[in-house]
């Protein structure tokens, strides 16, 4: 099956520098130093990047994080706990826009 999202170009990620090697040179220095460890430990952070992967709906950032956060120590419950924090946030953010909502009818129906 033909799929348009390939498993296989997660691995090849550092080839998009071939349209512009400078700045993906400092895109990936950025997200290294992103990731390294500091406040946050490693774990915490792929954690916090798997929930975002699952808002953007990204697979290739699924697939990177959970194997990150696999590799970082955390546990299935941990890794579903964060996809289920990621889901209320995005869907309190829909339901929110219900008040822009609310107050269009009512200026026009009042």
């Amino acid at each position: 099956m033909d799929n348009y999202y390939k498993p296989e170009h997660l691995p090849h990620f550092g080839q998009i520098a071939e349209g512009n090697p400078e700045l993906a040179e400092k895109f990936f220095a950025y997200y290294g130093a992103v990731f390294a460890e500091g406040a946050l430990s490693k774990r915490e952070k792929a954690l916090i990047a798997l929930a975002v992967a699952h808002t953007v709906q990204c697979p290739y950032c699924i697939d990177a994080y959970t194997k990150e956060s696999l590799q970082q120590g955390s546990d299935l419950e941990q890794m579903t706990e964060a996809v289920h924090v990621a889901t209320a946030i995005r869907g309190g953010s829909s339901l929110i826009h219900g008040l822009q909502m609310l107050d269009h009818v009512n200026k026009l129906t009042m």
